[in-house]
């Protein structure tokens, strides 16, 4: 076999493990691997702002206020009004949604960060340069994506 296809069979275990995880949060937790992500971030707190969680997660506004409402549809998450600024609304995690984080599989791309983490500096930027070299190769650089292994559109619920 031939190193192209060796390279491209890579890639479609990567993209198959991806769908199958989201596959499976989806049957187990009822919900995307971003909308999840979305959970998490809150989770650490107890609450966020709308803008907080988009800028961390890179993601416009307008995306980050369709992914909360469907949360806030499941009654995973609430939004409130701060205490400090009645102008600032927190999205806060609901007892369900802390449940739903304590029972939902082992989130993909937490795997991949706590072994990407173990690596030398060295692996890890050789990693790095390699996928933005792919991502460039497949016309992929320019796409607006959040740092959650998911397949589909970011906004989109599955």
């Amino acid at each position: 076999m031939d190193r192209t296809d060796v390279s491209l069979i890579a890639l479609r275990r990567i993209l198959r493990a991806t769908e199958l995880y989201g596959r499976r949060l989806a049957k187990e937790a009822g919900m995307t691997a971003v909308q999840f992500r979305v959970m998490q971030i809150i989770a650490e707190t107890g609450h966020a702002t709308p803008t907080a969680i988009a800028n961390r997660m890179g993601v416009t506004q307008a995306t980050m206020t369709s992914l909360i409402d469907k949360l806030v549809a499941k009654d995973m998450v609430e939004r409130k009004r701060s205490e400090k600024d009645r102008r600032q609304t927190n999205v806060t995690i609901t007892p369900l949604g802390l449940t739903t984080i304590d029972e939902a599989p082992d989130p993909l791309q937490q795997r991949y960060v706590k072994k990407f983490e173990a690596m030398q500096d060295w692996e890890q930027a050789m990693i790095v340069a390699a996928l933005e070299r792919v991502a460039a190769m497949l016309d992929a650089d320019e796409i607006d994506a959040s740092p959650v292994l998911d397949i589909g559109d970011i906004g989109k619920a599955h």
